[in-house]
């Protein structure tokens, strides 16, 4: 095809023209001159790094830029500077905005496909200088770019060089025709809008720029283009063979040949072949293996491969290093086979995203993330929505993660309207002018990642309805790789394309509707592609999904939306850092904090959240009992000898006796492990005897010691009291203290005294206002009844301020009475009785009973009344000073959890404080909850404080600088006032914190607290 030498602006709203002398699309391998320097895997001699600073000039529009900036007499001298990689948006020029289905120029231009804006379309101009590398001399140059969003035009020494669309896959471009001596000067001009901006609508935050790697590069004389390393497998698993086909730009000369050599992972030569190329621009070399190690998640086996290009003499020309999977993925009698058996995929959906640096990520970045992902038990990842670097992909490779690799493709705001489907206008749809743009983007992705053996699945996109374009890629796909299967979740719109995906997938269906599907006998395996939408505080109910992986083989699991919040660092007026989110950068239009779904916080810590990813997504289950362990392995290549089984038995949190069992259990196998601990006789009282899985060696992923997976039983001992809580006299059944109590009955309030300590209760304030130990008062602000907790994403998402918020009245709104006044031998009992406007049949009483060693138990009784709607929280609150923030929990943790979140919290004895207890949501909302209490301290930094003492039933509790109203009122962290009080919030029971979808979906109602009943239950305070 003729080089095209004149560049032309209408290329940008031209599906037509999206790659103008780019170069064909080829994989990421890597090549050497020396043999050692290709098995050590170094530093290519061949490439040279363009990455640093750049001159850098932005413009608003095209009009405004400086058009003629690439011409080599045009000087730079006086423009600004930009890193690269990088976002122009990142570093301080143009707008920062983030949306999710609508296109971002929804509101300011009514456009339609392939339009773009003439006067909304920012525009990168980049220059660089650079001096071709002596060790790069006399050959061929050219040039890759990594990623630009969303076009780019390059020119070399005031020559055209190309153009390119697809910001998420390379492009490279010949530079040799164009060069100089000595310096030159390469341009590249940036577009954010194009027609690829109407491909790129995902849900992320728009921005634009040369984002990953740009480099020189040059080849051998004689060069394989491109390589495709295929590993397969026969059905029996006993015999492997390789393939390297390879591609050569230009004929080799006569007598060159080319060598394989595979090597295990000791380094041992296991197969070989050769093959004279003759002339040839695509031989191929075949090796046999038997026996072959196979590769899965659970055991990333991988063998070197390397091949060499040597000439008629011998000489090595080039060397080419590959690692090489061996394993065997297929659809057989309606399920997902790997290796023979069917896999389960406990998956993320998982954006590429650094808080700084936006999706500029770092190696560093990804290695913290691949490790993240395998010590959390995770094993699968879903590129949403588009590829991602080609490190990652070597890195699941090694690391052992499972990848749906997903092309660059969605176009949600074409045919989804505010959740109403409405494609009068969507495209790609069955339209033929864009299927060649599409197709490009497919066979970027294939060509570049197809000999990575961590890669299972082909994604069409996300999110862009369906039609023909997309099944004729799904068709491209299965042409070009027999070994790998295809998925496009939007089938389920129109059926008449099923044929686009070979799953079925879908995003966020309930778990009744999955149900509904696998009960009637369906075509294909099931995956979510999308599910437990992570917003905030959510993941609630997960275990509703992960219990259907047992009880139907042809739901083979999902992918958690998502991995990491999309939040970015902004300094607040106060030039104080903090995490923000879409609308915080005057961005209009914007879908504001619909960007933080993450499991992992944006700078890269973990959220409370992934406490119960790890449990539910455990590959070893272990039901603990009394006298043992059963361990179930659902591992489906590997046994348990790399960990050693811990079972300790604890009281009150503290380890007693701990002992190391040998449980080495086959994949696929259950087996049960006696033992005993606490013999032959055990104080009464309640105990944990738990079980613990740990690595007996430190991986590329975990240290030595790292728990894998956990079990627990709790039980009492025999004559231990009916109570389970542990500290107060009376909460362990024991006789109160015989110590006498004086009652001073007053005008307004009534005092009851006891040695060092007292209680004052006033008639006018109708509670608890005055709690002395020692002469240090415990209460800042008195208790009362509280049935509001603050929204959380997924309360907004279903109305829960609408449907409950008669809630959010009646905690900041009631009318008290004294109730009762009595004094008995066990103690004195002051209740109130608070009634509210919002129903007259329903009341809540609050007593206190006062007892002779100082301790406090609070009885909360609420009255239900037909008609009244779901609580959010039935608790009673109060604050203490803030001085009292160090808090020591025996509750379930260590993280916060919820009546439908706290599988993976297990009862333990744990510490921290008060700010620690907030969790970092973007949003201030309801964090910091812990249920199963049996008792919960907070003092002060010399340990003087109080504890609460669960009375009976345990109960849920949680400490925080903030009222539930203060963090209803913040839209942000920095909006939450300085830190003046302790609140203590104990709750008989708090509603679930849901999760299914964060636009909709309630919490499951076996979570959710009827209005309509009675509740009760009571607590201790005492003092520390």
């Amino acid at each position: 095809m003729a080089r095209v030498t004149k560049p032309s602006l209408d290329w940008l709203s031209d599906p037509a023209v999206f790659a103008v002398n780019r170069l064909p699309a080829h994989s990421d391998h890597t090549y050497y001159t020396s043999r050692e320097e290709a098995l050590a895997r170094g530093t290519m001699v061949m490439r040279h790094s363009l990455n640093g600073t750049w001159k850098f000039m932005y413009a608003p529009n095209p009009a405004s830029r400086a058009a003629d900036f690439y011409k080599s007499e045009f000087s730079v001298a006086g423009w600004g500077s930009i890193e690269v990689p990088g976002h122009i948006q990142t570093q301080g020029y143009g707008q920062m905005q983030y949306v999710n289905t609508m296109y971002p120029w929804d509101g300011h231009e009514l456009l339609r496909p392939p339009l773009i804006s003439d006067t909304d379309n920012p525009v990168g101009s980049y220059v660089k200088e650079f001096e071709v590398p002596a060790s790069m001399a006399g050959g061929p140059l050219f040039i890759s770019f990594q990623g630009v969003e969303t076009a780019f035009y390059v020119w070399l020494n005031g020559e055209f060089v190309g153009y390119g669309e697809d910001s998420f896959t390379p492009s490279a471009f010949e530079l040799t025709p164009f060069l100089r001596e000595g310096v030159n000067k390469l341009a590249v001009e940036v577009y954010q809008r194009s027609t690829g901006a109407w491909l790129e609508d995902q849900d992320f935050w728009r921005f634009s720029g040369i984002f990953r790697d740009v480099y020189l590069y040059t080849v051998p004389e004689v060069h394989v283009y491109d390589l495709h390393m295929k590993a397969e497998v026969e059905a029996s698993l006993s015999r492997g063979s390789l393939s390297a086909a390879l591609s050569f730009r230009e004929a080799p000369p006569a007598g060159v040949r080319a060598r394989l050599t595979l090597s295990d992972a000791d380094g041992e030569e296991v197969a070989s072949a050769a093959v004279e190329l003759d002339g040839s621009l695509q031989p191929s070399l075949t090796a046999e293996l038997s026996s072959p190690s196979l590769w899965s998640a659970e055991r990333p086996y991988l063998y070197d491969a390397l091949i060499e290009v040597l000439d008629g003499e011998g000489r090595l020309i080039e060397a080419i290093p590959q690692r090489v999977g061996f394993r065997r993925f297929e659809m057989k009698d309606k399920l997902m086979l790997l290796n023979g058996q069917r896999v389960v995929f406990k998956g993320v959906n998982r954006h590429e995203f650094n808080p700084r640096r936006g999706r500029a990520i770092t190696k560093e970045d990804m290695l913290w993330d691949i490790q993240t992902l395998k010590q959390n038990n995770l094993n699968a990842v879903r590129t949403s929505h588009y590829p991602n670097q080609s490190y990652w992909y070597e890195l699941c490779d090694l690391y052992g993660v499972y990848v749906i690799d997903e092309m660059n493709l969605e176009t949600h705001g074409s045919w989804q309207k505010m959740g109403a489907v409405e494609p009068s206008w969507n495209i790609p749809g069955s339209l033929p002018e864009w299927q060649d743009i599409v197709m490009d983007r497919a066979v970027s992705m294939y060509e570049r990642d197809k000999n990575h053996p961590s890669i299972l699945i082909w994604s069409l996109g996300n999110e862009s309805y369906v039609g023909d374009v997309l099944v004729n890629v799904a068709r491209y796909f299965r042409s070009v790789d027999n070994g790998r299967l295809v998925h496009y979740e939007g089938v389920f719109y129109d059926r008449a394309f099923t044929e686009a995906s070979d799953m079925e997938s879908r995003m966020y269906a309930k778990p009744q509707d999955i149900r509904e599907y696998l009960d009637n006998d369906p075509d294909k395996p099931y995956i979510s592609c999308e599910y437990m939408h992570a917003m905030g505080n959510s993941l609630g109910g997960m275990k509703k999904y992960t219990d259907l992986e047992r009880e139907y083989p042809m739901y083979q699991g999902g992918f958690i939306w998502d991995y990491i919040d999309q939040s970015v660092y902004k300094k607040d007026r106060y030039g104080r850092e903090y995490l923000a989110y879409g609308g915080d950068f005057g961005d209009r239009p914007t879908d504001y904090g619909f960007c933080t779904n993450g499991i992992v916080y944006a700078d890269r810590r973990l959220s409370p959240k992934m406490q119960e990813v790890k449990y539910l997504y455990q590959n070893v289950k272990l039901t603990v009992d009394r006298n043992g362990v059963t361990v179930r392995n659902e591992n489906l290549f590997v046994d348990t000898s790399g960990y050693e089984l811990v079972c300790t038995l604890s009281r009150d949190g503290h380890v007693l006796e701990s002992v190391v069992v040998e449980a080495v259990v086959a994949p696929l196998a259950e087996q049960r492990f006696p033992v005993k601990l606490g013999e032959p006789q055990l104080e009464a009282g309640e105990y944990v005897l738990e079980a613990s899985y740990r690595l007996k060696e430190g991986t590329l992923w975990a240290e030595a010691g790292h728990e894998a997976a956990f079990g627990q039983h709790v039980f009492r001992a025999a004559g231990a009291s009916a109570a389970i809580g542990a500290g107060a006299s009376a909460a362990r059944g024991e006789p109160l203290p015989s110590l006498g109590l004086k009652v001073v009955h007053g005008d307004v309030n009534i005092g009851v005294h006891g040695r060092d300590f007292s209680a004052i209760f006033s008639k006018q304030a109708m509670s608890l206002i005055s709690l002395r130990y020692g002469g240090r008062e415990m209460i800042a602000a008195p208790p009362a009844p509280l049935f509001w907790r603050a929204t959380t994403d997924n309360d907004r998402g279903f109305a829960q301020g609408f449907t409950s918020g008669v809630w959010f009245a009646a905690s900041l709104a009631r009318r008290g009475v004294l109730a009762e006044v009595k004094e008995e031998a066990e103690g004195v009992t002051i209740a109130y009785r608070y009634m509210f406007s919002i129903s007259a049949e329903t009341e809540t009483v609050i007593a206190y009973t006062v007892r002779g060693d100082g301790s406090i138990r609070v009885q909360s009784n609420y009255k239900g009344a037909a008609g009244l709607p779901q609580l959010p929280i039935f608790a009673v609150s109060f604050k203490v000073p803030a001085d009292y923030d160090r808090l020591d929990w025996y509750a379930h943790g260590p993280s916060e959890n919820y009546v439908d979140r706290a599988n993976g919290a297990r009862l333990c004895r744990f510490s921290g404080t008060v700010a620690e207890a907030v969790s970092d949501y973007a949003m201030p909302q309801e964090s910091g909850n812990r249920t199963g209490v049996r008792h919960a301290s907070v003092t002060d930094a010399v340990g003087h404080g109080i504890r609460i003492v669960s009375d009976g039933e345990p109960v849920e509790c949680s400490f925080s600088p903030y009222t539930a109203f203060e963090l209803e009122s913040a839209q942000h962290v920095y909006e939450l006032p300085p830190t003046h009080y302790t609140v203590v919030t104990v709750a008989g029971r708090q509603m679930g914190v849901g999760g299914d979808d964060s636009w909709g979906a309630p919490v499951h109602e076996e979570f959710t607290i009827p209005g309509d009943k009675d509740l009760s239950f009571s607590f201790v305070i005492e003092r520390v």
